[in-house]
């Protein structure tokens, strides 16, 4: 009898048949000591190879046979035992399956997936891709963050929201260095600007803010209509909020004359200011200047990006732009630093002035406004101003005592009323007080579009649908041809950039391009659009 044969005798008492033919779970499970103590060799007769090639077998089958059978695996081995005699083989089976269920309800839809922005990417050699330009002299300071390694290392949408569920989201954020800035993108806008506000809303969103899912605010001075609560809720699947001003930011302040705020009116908009025949308009400076940071509704939130309706978005943006301003310590952004009409505020660089004089100690010690100041006109106020309809800020900087008091201090002028101050050179002047030129942020590669003023980053074909400008593109267009102020030599962005960015070409003069019919900006060695 061979050797299995007379094993399979001994164990199951049946020569014919093998124990591992229907692999019975059972049968592998048995114990086999009993079985296998009663096991006798073979006979001694045998020649000396067999019985040594015997031995050999006997040994291994020997071991085979005595280890213990592996067990099948069970989720319930890994119950502590006091619960598993209190829980079921079933009970186990459906509480995993909840797991299971639980997972694939936080991955994202596929919804999410077919909404993922694809893009070809066109072969271009960049050599700066994130156009840093940074003012020139920044002071010496240790520890100072550096945006163009954070960009290196944070780009590439590394703090993409990848789900609707907070859970997914703090699964797919675990790891990484900090939470998510609080945060909110904000507007204020009429029932009656929807079509603009969609157009403005759709573009951020395609191009930054499906990824990123931040909350969209909207302040009016009057309820929203149920039209524009939901054609801006099937813009984004982010949360909206709906604001409405209180009376007294949007109504004229009991110290104005309104005698003289009407006179004013008419005289603005006799000579051709923008708007300055607008009372609405004036309260909406006025509010934007110095108000709405103070809504109950942005108390939960540290920063802000201003959005306009009817303007355009250009360029994919691969990045987390608060997530970049609070980790650089930056507390202003803006992408176009231009010429604002001097006839609708004359007396707000006088008033500036004699605020600094007043509170000497408000300034920052690194504060810069030589940029903002025009030598060949008596040190005056040279008009230039961020363009505010874009901006990225920190809303802690604006309720700080600084901002609040210079902001006062213009209010209680009358400026806005008996003049058209404007929220532009007001927040220009107030970040150049208080702020080092290290913590101002030049938006130089998002692409941004608002009526005529346009802006778009140079070697960007791969990200961006527009024409690239130079760096100084929209210098004057909104002064009109008719105003009679004063340009600087040398345009906003430039003198705000300083250095490289103010050297002219060899023999060049800006009278002598101004005899051949230029605007005398044209001679400068660098133009923005280079590599």
């Amino acid at each position: 009898m061979s050797f299995l044969g007379a094993t399979a005798r001994k164990l199951f008492k049946s020569p014919d048949k093998d124990p591992f033919y229907e692999k019975s779970p059972k049968l592998l499970a048995t114990p086999y000591q009993s079985s296998t103590a009663s096991f006798e060799l073979p006979s001694s007769n045998s020649s000396s190879s067999s019985s040594s090639s015997s031995a050999t077998s006997l040994s291994s089958s020997s071991a085979f046979w005595t280890s213990p059978a592996p067990s099948i695996w069970s989720p319930r081995r890994y119950i502590p035992a006091r619960v598993r005699k209190n829980i079921s083989t079933r009970q186990v089976a459906v509480l995993t399956c909840g797991l299971l269920a639980l997972l694939v309800w936080m991955l994202p839809p596929p919804q999410a997936w077919r909404r993922q922005v694809v893009h070809i990417t066109v072969p271009h050699h960049i050599t700066h891709p994130y156009h840093v330009f940074r003012p020139v002299a920044e002071p010496a300071r240790k520890h100072v963050p550096n945006p163009q390694q954070w960009l290196e290392h944070n780009s590439n949408n590394r703090y993409a929201v990848t789900s609707n569920s907070p859970i997914a989201n703090a699964i797919s954020s675990y790891g990484l260095t900090s939470k998510k800035p609080r945060a909110a993108l904000i507007s204020l806008v009429r029932n009656s600007e929807l079509d603009g506000i969609v157009q403005s809303m759709t573009q951020l969103e395609y191009h930054w803010n499906q990824k990123y899912q931040y909350p969209w605010i909207f302040f009016n001075d009057e309820p929203f209509s149920d039209v524009f609560k939901a054609a801006t809720q099937n813009l984004t699947s982010a949360k909206i909020y709906y604001e409405v001003v209180p009376k007294d930011h949007w109504s004229l302040p009991d110290w104005i004359d309104e005698g003289r705020f009407m006179n004013s009116l008419e005289y603005l908009g006799a000579i051709g200011v923008g708007k300055g025949w607008m009372v609405s308009y004036r309260h909406m400076c006025r509010w934007n200047s110095g108000f709405f940071y103070r809504h109950p509704r942005l108390k939960d939130f540290d920063w802000y990006w201003r959005v306009e309706p009817d303007v355009h978005f250009f360029c994919d943006i691969d990045y987390d732009v608060f997530r970049f301003m609070r980790d650089n310590n930056m507390k202003y952004g803006f992408n176009m630093n231009i010429l604002d009409d001097a006839r609708s505020f004359p007396s707000l660089w006088s008033r500036t002035r004699s605020f600094i004089n007043a509170h000497p100690e408000l300034i920052h010690p690194e504060a810069d406004l030589d940029w903002l100041l025009d030598a060949r006109n008596n040190a005056d106020y040279n008009n230039c101003q961020f363009f505010s309809n874009f901006e990225v800020g920190d809303l802690n900087f604006f309720r700080g005592k600084a901002n609040e008091k210079y902001f006062d201090w213009l209010d209680r002028g009358g400026g806005f009323y008996y003049e058209r101050f404007g929220d532009a050179p007001i927040h220009t002047l107030s970040v150049a007080m208080f702020v080092p030129k290290s913590e101002i942020w030049f938006f130089r590669d998002i692409g941004y579009q608002h009526d005529i003023n346009r802006h778009c980053p140079p070697n960007s074909a791969h990200r961006c649908s527009c024409e690239p400008t130079r760096i100084d593109e929209n210098f004057y267009r909104l002064v009109p041809l008719e105003s009679p102020q004063k340009k600087p030599d040398d345009t906003c962005i430039r003198q705000f950039l300083g250095g490289s960015w103010l050297e002219k070409k060899s023999g060049w003069s800006q009278d002598g391009e101004r005899m051949f019919g230029g605007d005398g900006y044209h001679g400068y060695e660098l133009t923005g659009l280079e590599s």
